[in-house]
């Protein structure tokens, strides 16, 4: 007899323990880098503020991965593990150092089937990928599409917002902090693949556009680019 497949070989309670394992791990990696360590001069880039654009990316990921066809499972336990070594590992290594992490949770924690685990690292560890997403596997190409979206649109724009009154900047440079998101955004654009994502970047794109007529419409001494 051959071993049976389940056809989603993740239970709630099983993805529940994942989340779990990941959220701690970040925790960990915090505590044992004590004082200073990679990107720690901002206090966002943190255990929470790292877990939550996690599940950010595990949201926008499934809803793409439901839409293109792609297999949800893999995507949505790619995009948890995705970020898991960003505060331990150096920026060029961390989709690698979140593959081997997510190997072996998966290999350790129940009867995951071998071609599962191995679509998962390989989303994971190529997540980082720069070049055309029509080179990868649909999985991945969903993971980076969800990535891209996170630092996009509202979210995004508050998270330069913040950045901006870390840095002690005035609300004059408001719209500049939000042309950034655009920017970023614009780029994202060039990159997206899938109808779902760019669905999703253009609703994205509109909310930051707008509100940075707002601002140039409220603050004085501040305009808009003519291109904008």
């Amino acid at each position: 007899m051959g071993v049976e497949v389940r056809e989603s070989p993740v239970s709630t309670a099983e993805f529940a323990e994942m989340k779990r394992f990941v959220s701690g791990y970040l925790e960990a990696s915090i505590e044992n880098e004590g004082t200073g360590g990679r990107m720690r001069w901002y206090p966002w880039h943190s255990a929470s503020y790292r877990f939550n654009h996690i599940l950010n990316v595990v949201e926008i990921a499934a809803d793409i991965a439901a839409s293109e066809g792609a297999n949800v499972d893999v995507v949505r336990v790619a995009a948890l593990f995705h970020d898991v070594s960003k505060l331990e590992a150096e920026q060029d290594l961390h989709a690698e150092a979140g593959a081997h992490v997510a190997r072996e949770f998966l290999d350790s924690h129940g009867d995951y089937p071998e071609s599962f685990v191995d679509e998962v690292c390989t989303a994971v560890s190529e997540h980082s990928y720069q070049g055309p997403l029509d080179e990868l596997p649909l999985e991945t190409r969903c993971l980076i599409e969800a990535d891209l979206l996170d630092k996009i649109g509202a979210n995004g724009a508050v998270l330069l917002l913040l950045r901006m009154g870390y840095e002690s900047r005035t609300h004059m440079d408001a719209a500049e902090m939000v042309g950034r998101v655009l920017e970023r955004g614009r780029d994202a654009e060039e990159r997206i693949r899938s109808d779902r994502a760019e669905s999703l970047i253009h609703q994205r794109l509109k909310r930051v556009k707008w509100l940075r007529e707002w601002l140039d419409d409220e603050i004085a001494g501040v305009g808009l680019d003519s291109d904008d």
